[in-house]
């Protein structure tokens, strides 16, 4: 199984209803690797800028993953990234960002299988 169908099936089993995980998790990878973003490790350093490296780091390393709240993924996340991102999936940015606090911790957790976020554009 690859990565992306294990992404796809956390996602499903988070969201249930396949178009609308699917939907959700086109979105968020969308978000992650936005220019404004700059994939994990841009991500990482936003949650290290707002205190929260804690977080992002669980989700990156082998450990448990650490639950994000709605409060504090809005004080992280690029807003003008996310409308672009909600807008382009034909989602509502609060509902995006909904699903961003269930399915982010598992995405993250998926594409850094080793323990580690990727350099800037890999």
């Amino acid at each position: 199984m690859g990565i992306f169908d294990e992404i796809e099936q956390v996602g499903g089993s988070l969201l249930g209803g396949e178009q609308q995980h699917a939907g959700a998790l086109g979105a968020v990878m969308a978000y992650i690797n936005s220019p404004q973003v700059g994939g994990i490790s841009g991500l990482q350093k936003m949650f290290e800028e707002k205190g929260l490296g804690s977080v992002v780091g669980s989700w990156i390393g082998s450990g448990q993953n650490l639950p994000i709240s709605t409060d504090q993924l809005n004080s992280v996340l690029h807003c003008d990234a996310l409308n672009q991102v909600a807008s382009k999936f034909g989602l509502d940015p609060n509902q995006l960002q909904s699903m961003m606090t269930q399915l982010l911790p598992h995405v993250v957790d998926k594409m850094t299988p080793n323990g580690q976020a990727a350099a800037a554009g890999q």
